[in-house]
């Protein structure tokens, strides 16, 4: 087909780093440490097929319809009960997306013209990179570091570029496993304050604490300035796609209208099932079990740094989350790592998606991944990596 019947966004937008390299890693010998999954062993599926047939017999013709583009009112009450409770949000402040990937979408489309400045984390998460990149927006990237983003450079850039928007994960954040300190925060939102700069503070991974250690949102401290994303997706099961967007009711207005173009509604008796189990089960119980086994998990992988990777290689030891990150010597280049790693059956995500631009080099960082992992695998995996590492240095 020629090439000038697609758009030149099509061309533009390269296909997911990650995806790709997950199709090179399905072989069932490679132990990977590169998607971001959720373990499976831990979806509650009875639970879920209680929900799903009680919702069936009870109201099987209603669930199967279509429905409102906002999403059940009763589960988005829940979510402004249980997340917002203290930041005076109701149910008209949320919409229910498909996964909060696609609030990043939708988020884009109401606010970002061609050439408008967004800042982002640097090393920041990749999808939304390239669900921004769509729109053709110019990036800004600020460093973060071991309590949050580097608040000097934020305060410099944001005065500089006066950025639409500015996109975070504050809470074990993607790719670094970091969060942000309650004083880093604070002195964040002074920042914002002072500017017409809204924030998106992307939340998937703020419910996986391992210490229970309370953090301020940025909502609470930002009010309107601050949209606020969420995902059920680690919580209770991927495949759902369930997410929402919280923000002042002006922006939520225009999010509905880009949705209704987009899907009209998501998916409806997902959001049913979801709200059954809520109802009937305890989740808090759920999520303290995925709490506890992902932090054995997080322990362990540490545990096997310290004995098969050299100790010249820092590394995250996150409080919580999915991910820890590594930055490697300069004598050891992170794609020709993964080549020598992969053909020992271990595959991790080199550093370079979750840059822009060449601002640092993207070659000497690595992302692990220790949810989706059992403890066998985990030790074999970093020993592979610790003997693939040791190659370059006979």
């Amino acid at each position: 087909m020629a090439k000038n019947l697609y758009s030149s966004r099509v061309n533009r937008v390269p296909k997911s780093f990650v995806r790709e390299i997950l199709k090179a890693t399905e072989k069932p010998e490679i132990i990977s440490f590169a998607g971001g999954l959720p373990n499976p062993n831990f979806f509650p599926v009875d639970d879920i097929m209680q929900a799903t047939n009680k919702v069936l017999s009870s109201e099987g013709e209603k669930v199967l319809q279509y429905s409102t583009t906002e999403g059940y009112v009763p589960l988005r009450e829940y979510i402004a009960n249980r997340y917002y409770s203290d930041c005076g949000i109701t149910a008209d402040n949320i919409v229910i997306t498909n996964g909060s990937q696609q609030a990043l979408d939708l988020i884009a489309k109401v606010f970002l013209d061609v050439g408008d400045n967004v800042m982002l984390e640097r090393p920041g998460y990749l999808g939304a990179i390239q669900s921004f990149s769509m729109y053709e927006p110019d990036f800004v990237t600020v460093g973060i570091q071991d309590d949050g983003i580097d608040l000097h450079e934020l305060e410099k850039k944001i005065n500089e570029f006066k950025p639409k928007l500015f996109y975070a994960v504050t809470n074990y954040h993607n790719p670094t496993g970091i969060s942000y300190s309650n004083q880093n925060r604070t002195a964040l939102s002074e920042i914002i304050r002072t500017s017409n700069t809204i924030m998106i503070d992307d939340n998937p991974y703020g419910e996986l604490t391992f210490y229970d250690k309370p953090h301020v949102t940025m909502k609470k401290l930002l009010g309107a300035q601050c949209i606020s994303l969420g995902s059920f997706s680690k919580i209770f099961a991927p495949a759902m796609r369930l997410g929402w967007v919280c923000a002042d009711k002006e922006i939520i207005d225009k999010i509905i209208t880009m949705k209704q173009a987009s899907d009209l509604h998501t998916n409806y008796f997902s959001q049913r099932i979801l709200y059954q189990y809520l109802m009937d089960s305890d989740i808090d119980r759920h999520i303290n079990k995925i709490r506890e086994e992902y932090k054995v998990r997080r322990d362990y992988m540490i545990e096997m740094i310290k004995e098969y990777i050299p100790s010249d290689i820092k590394y995250t030891e996150p409080d919580g989350g999915m991910f820890l990150w590594m930055e490697l010597p300069s004598d050891i280049d992170v794609m020709k790592l993964f080549d020598i790693a992969n053909k020992k059956n271990v595959a991790f995500v080199p550093g370079a998606p979750f840059y822009i631009g060449n601002e640092e080099n993207p070659n000497l960082t690595l992302r692990l991944n220790y949810t989706n992992s059992e403890l066998d695998d985990i030790r074999n995996g970093i020993c592979s990596l610790g003997e693939a590492i040791a190659s370059f240095r006979r």
